[in-house]
């Protein structure tokens, strides 16, 4: 027979399952709702009954952790720092989750040490990739740069992290830099035009002595293809080594303006070292015309044609300062002067033939054969097929323009002005279906670029 105390100790037993069991029920059932919420991407709805299942389960540390990792899937950063605070044990996984929401918070310090203390433990791609990019935005080259190296190394990086790894090889270490981009360029073909560009620029500063200019020639290669951090690198360590290169402080100054800085100060400074340098007043012209202050910009242009006057190119920088400041007689002059310069260039008679039929002005007898011209000098060029297209229909020639343009879109569908000039021809015939579908294709193809968004305004117009 059971004694007093075993009854009550069974007694006891039975009270605490009778209040615990239900629980722990409730707990589990809540985990395992969780888990399917997470498996359909029901985020939100998971890092809640994560969290119901963490309070029912107290020793479950793991539900802490994956109710901050779905609320951080979920874009609730606030409450995904608060659940991953229940907890100090996390996995690679959530250190990476983690390091996530400090970075989406604004921590940058904290989101570093989080990512670091991932890849400690597990090296998952995306604690390297997000741990590159808050490098690459506090512009900590030296720091991405290694952990580019470490992620490649562990056979995590794809083509991209190759590509960056080169890009950043370029400025860090100019003799590594070439192998690592062939390698992104025969991964991924689709890299090879920006490699191209840099593998010329690497043999060039290869055989340059002066190590600014060797900076110099990089940073310009870096701009073209659309890396102006690197470059603004690039040139800023151009002047460190020869703070009398004014080219370098001038491109430094071009560098800062293409990330929303204003570069004048740069400019100036560059000028102040040589007031000759062609790059410098050309680099400042630019500078003038994004001010809109034409008058500078026409002045700086001047001088570049008086200390090179056999460059047509600054002839017809000059032309397009007299047609923003509405001298389109200068203008015109201009644009001829450069074709006497250069006759045999397609891009001077395609300059000025695009002036005539953009601002009325002797289409007929000057523009219409100039962009004749311009077509029989690169008959392949889009631009010139574009702007030939374009005087047909500023001298009402609307069947040859359709037959220019239609011939013209057909080999080049991207070229999104031409399909513009198109739609205009179609609606100059009364076509407008035709029209329609040209400016509706720009539109799509093109959102949010300046062509897009100009076929949008005409469909307003044209088709409200």
């Amino acid at each position: 027979m059971l004694n007093k105390k075993s009854i009550a100790s069974i007694t006891i037993t039975a009270l605490v399952l009778a209040v615990f069991l239900p629980i722990i029920f409730t707990g589990y059932a809540a985990s395992r709702r969780a888990e399917s919420q997470f498996t359909a991407k029901e985020y939100s709805a998971a890092a809640q009954s994560f969290k119901q299942a963490a309070k029912f389960l107290p020793w479950r540390n793991d539900l802490w952790e994956k109710a901050g990792i779905a609320a951080a899937n979920a874009g609730n950063i606030k409450s995904a720092m608060e659940f991953f605070g229940h907890t100090q044990t996390l996995s690679a996984e959530g250190w990476m989750w983690l390091g996530y929401a400090y970075y989406k918070d604004g921590d940058f310090p904290s989101a570093i040490d989080a990512l670091e203390k991932s890849l400690q433990l597990d090296p998952l791609p995306s604690a390297y990739n997000l741990l590159a990019l808050l490098y690459r935005q506090q512009k900590n080259w030296a720091a991405e740069r290694v952990i580019l190296a470490d992620q490649l190394q562990q056979n995590m990086g794809d083509a991209y992290t190759q590509y960056r790894l080169g890009l950043l090889l370029t400025v860090l270490e100019p003799d590594q830099a070439l192998p690592v981009l062939m390698l992104a360029s025969s991964t991924y073909p689709q890299f090879d035009p920006a490699v191209q560009t840099l593998r010329a620029a690497l043999n060039l500063s290869a055989t340059q002595p002066d190590t600014s200019q060797k900076m110099l020639t990089i940073g310009r290669a870096l701009g073209l293809v659309q890396e102006w951090d690197l470059s603004i690198l690039a040139f800023e360590n151009a002047a460190k080594f020869n703070a009398e290169n004014a080219e370098a402080w001038a491109w430094l100054g071009e560098a800062k303006q293409q990330i929303g800085q204003d570069g004048r100060a740069e400019l100036d400074q560059a000028l102040a070292l040589d007031k000759t340098s062609v790059v410098v007043r050309a680099l400042r012209g630019l500078y003038w015309h994004r001010q809109n202050k034409y008058s500078q910009m026409l002045a700086e242009y001047i001088l570049a044609a008086q200390y090179e006057p056999a460059n047509p190119v600054w002839q017809a920088e000059i032309g397009n300062a007299y047609t923003l400041l509405g001298d389109l007689a200068a203008a015109l002059t201009a644009y001829q002067k450069a074709i006497e310069l250069a006759p045999n260039e397609s891009t001077y008679w395609r300059l000025l033939a695009f002036f005539c039929a953009e601002n009325g002005v002797h289409v007929e007898d000057v523009g219409l054969p100039a962009a004749q011209k311009s077509v029989e000098l690169a008959p392949d060029d889009p631009f010139a097929l574009d702007t030939l297209g374009w005087s047909y229909y500023s001298t009402g020639r609307f069947a040859s323009a359709e037959k220019t343009l239609l011939d013209m879109t057909a080999r080049f569908p991207n070229h999104f002005s031409a399909n513009i000039h198109l739609a205009l021809t179609y609606l100059a015939q009364g076509n407008r279906a035709a029209a329609f579908n040209q400016l509706t294709y720009v539109r799509d193809a093109d959102t949010g670029g300046s062509n897009g968004l100009f076929a949008e305004q005409l469909l307003i117009k044209y088709f409200p």
